[in-house]
This record gives structure tokens, sequence and C-alpha cells, in this order.
């Protein structure tokens, strides 16, 4: 019997943020059905949101169709939420050995942004009852409960309200979980310790709004952030007196003349970057594209200015993009166009590329400049039924045997929403 390749959930409402589990649950290490475990938030115009943790309704959909009359994920937990989640993740694995000074060892953290960063626990203490034969749905869902731990929201060092503003994305430390660093439509980025709940550093990023960070893999001081400036810059907390340009988007083609008496606000029209990714394999590679575009660029750290490459396959604005882990990581990209590419940009990488930069050592020279490559061949594609506006991906999940005997092949899943729709698509 094959094993299922794609598993499916419909939300009561329509999801926007995602992110997939990055290890199995403490307390089931033996049982790899917990690393099948999806965070999802709504996105409701309203202060009626809510976040949720999905599991597998039972372990034999991964390899029986004849599960059709039930969902293969159900809800394990929920929690009412206030305005939508810009981001949603869940802590890195690094977290589980972390000497956390308020959390216990069976529980795991989750964030989220919106109006503040939010940290989550999430208790699974008991195993889930997983049924023994088929066609059976899932009697005891095991005890899990999605309680807020923390919300933190500070001083703007631009609006003098007693608030921050609302944000738009955050990045979890992988080496060092306490630290998440958060970018806000204010045009700062600041960095939190969350077992503290303190502000380390708030700095003024950016221009305009900042619309997505990200840790360099491997550090704890340097971050880079796009926003509506077009720019995409690197920050080291080393030396905060000045930051790093690594690319500007060219202005766009074709404006119309200036007015005869231009307002004292009007600014110079750019094209602004939503989204940043580094490859966890070579992290001299990010990912990232414009609002309204349909390519994406990849910069290299070593030669800022420019793409190093072009991946050309969409044909209607991009929403997400995001690495997988493996060896060979793939580039997963969603768009307005139904579709989810999968990309291998290593093998059009500078040959021995890996740069001999350390996480320790500073942002360093770039190198010449060199020759822009487009690429139009993604490795695979998967066709969504509607606009596909989020996706993540699983770690490598392990192969299991489950107690009928049959067996699942190890790899990695993307998850995808459209909609209400969320899917988990086997790699």
């Amino acid at each position: 019997m094959s094993q299922t390749t794609t598993l499916q959930y419909e939300a009561p409402w329509p999801v926007h943020s995602l992110d997939w589990c990055k290890a199995p649950a403490p307390n089931q290490q033996g049982r790899h059905g917990s690393a099948f475990r999806i965070g999802v938030a709504s996105f409701i115009d309203n202060y009626q949101n809510y976040i949720a943790v999905l599991g597998l309704q039972d372990e034999h959909v991964l390899v029986e169709d004849d599960f059709t009359d039930y969902p293969d994920f159900v809800s394990l937990a929920e929690a009412y939420h206030g305005y939508p989640a810009t981001s949603l993740q869940w802590q890195p694995v690094s977290a589980a050995n972390h000497a956390w000074s308020q959390k216990s060892g069976n529980t795991e953290l989750l964030a989220t942004t919106a109006d503040a960063l939010r940290v989550w626990e999430y208790n699974s203490d008991g195993p889930a009852n997983v049924s023994s034969y088929v066609g059976r749905p899932s009697s005891n869902p095991g005890h899990h409960s999605l309680t807020m731990k923390t919300a933190l929201s500070g001083q703007s060092k631009i609006q003098s309200q007693s608030t921050g503003a609302p944000l738009t994305n955050f990045s979890w430390n992988e080496k060092s979980p306490s630290l998440i660093v958060t970018s806000s439509i204010d045009t700062t980025c600041t960095v939190w310790n969350i077992d503290t709940s303190t502000a380390i550093t708030q700095l003024i990023a950016h221009d305009r709004e900042v619309y997505d960070v990200a840790w360099l893999p491997g550090s704890t001081d340097i971050f880079v952030s796009v926003g509506a400036d077009g720019s995409l810059r690197a920050f080291d907390l080393r030396a905060l007196d000045h930051s790093t340009i690594l690319y500007e988007t060219p202005a766009p083609k074709n404006l119309p003349p200036p007015s005869v008496s231009p307002s004292t606000s009007a600014r110079p029209p750019t094209s602004p970057l939503l989204r940043i990714a580094f490859n966890p394999l070579d992290s001299n590679y990010m990912s990232t594209f414009h609002m309204d575009g349909c390519d994406i660029q990849i910069l290299d750290m070593r030669s800022p200015g420019q793409p190093v490459m072009e991946l050309r396959g969409h044909i209607a604005p991009i929403n997400a993009l995001g690495w997988g882990s493996a060896e060979q990581p793939l580039l997963a990209t969603a768009a307005d166009d139904c579709q989810v590419l999968l990309w291998d940009i290593m093998d059009h990488a500078q040959p021995g590329a890996v740069s001999p930069r350390t996480t320790s050592s500073r942002l360093n020279s770039p190198r010449p400049d060199t020759k822009k490559k487009i690429i139009t061949d993604p490795v695979m594609c998967y066709t969504a039924p509607g606009q596909v506006t989020n996706l993540a991906w699983s770690p490598s999940i392990q192969g299991m045997t489950l107690p009928s005997g049959l067996s699942t092949s190890a790899g990695e899943w993307v998850a995808i929403c459209s909609g209400k729709t969320i899917k988990a698509l086997k790699v």
C-alpha cells in the first residue's frame, strides 16, 4: 500500500500564518506521529482571531486512503488571539535543551506577532490514544493546552503613544532561543529576551515600514531586514552605530512626472521587499521578493548590490517562500497563481562557494559582482485549488512502522494554506 502524499485540513476560518513543529513532542519521542503538528493562525478582519495546534487524527492516515470520512488533522488546542497573527512560529530545536528560568521541560513554546510579541506555552502531557484499527476517529486526543505566557510590547522610538506599533514579523534565534528579533511598521526592529521579558535593544532599521527580519544562521549578533523602502539591510549588535545595505531595489520604471507642488510628505517611489530567508546550508545566500513581484531574487552576502540569481516561474504575485532543511535544501515559493514551486539553486551556486566567513566574524567585504543567472526550471510543482498565501516546511521526519505493520518513508513535507484549506504535501 502506498504512502499518503497529501494530508488536508479544513479550518473554521481563513488561515494566514502557519508553522510546522521543529521536533516531536518532548514526552512522545518514540511516537514520530507527534512530528506532524502544525501551528496555524486565523486571518479575520476583526478582533476575534484564534491560533490553534493541529495534529494527526490517526497515524494510519499516513498510509491509508480509506480515512476519507475523517479529516487527516484535528485541532489539539486553540487559543483566542485578538488581532490576526502576522507570524506564528514554533520554538527552535535548541529550545528543548535551553536553561529556561520559567518553563517546565515537557512544554513547548510558540510565538506570534500582531499588536505585540506573544509567547505561548503548549502542553501535550499525555499521549494521544491512537486507535489500532482503521476508520475510528480518535476518541481521546490527549490533554493539550495552549496558554499565553507573555505579551511584549515596547515603547516606540518613533511614536509617542504608550505602546509599540503593530509588528509585521519576527525571527527566533536558533543558537540562543531566548532571543527574538521583531520588525514593525514604525521602521524599527527590536531584539527581545523572552526569558526575562525585556527588550535588549530597539533600532531604527529602515526609512519606512519593516516587513521581515531574519537572524544570520549560527549568529546571535547579526540579523537582516527588508521593508517598504526597498532595501535589504544587515545589522550587527556589536556595532549598532551603522548598518550595511546589501541590496536596494531599482526604482520603478515609467513613473508619472512629479506634480507641480509635491507634498512635503512625498517619498521617492520604491518597490518594497516583503520577505527575507537564509539558505540554511550556506548562509551567504538569501532569498527575497518584491511586493506584487513574480520573481524571486537570490542574493549573495559576498557580492551585495544585485541578485546573483533570479527564479522565474510564477505568473502572479508571490506570497511566501521558505527553505527546507535537507542536505541540499530546496526553496519553496507560493503565489497567487495557485502554484507551489520547489527550486534547487545549489546546482547553480558558485563552485566551492561555502564562505570562510564565520558567524563570529563581522560583516566582511564583498567580492566583485558576478553576473546574474536566470533560473526558469523548478524541480517540482504543485497546483493548489486556490491562491496560496503561505507555506511552512517540516523538518526531516523519520519513517515509522505502524501497529498494522505498514511503514512510512522518511522525508520532508511542505504545509500550504489557501483560504480555509491547509494541505501538507510530501516532498
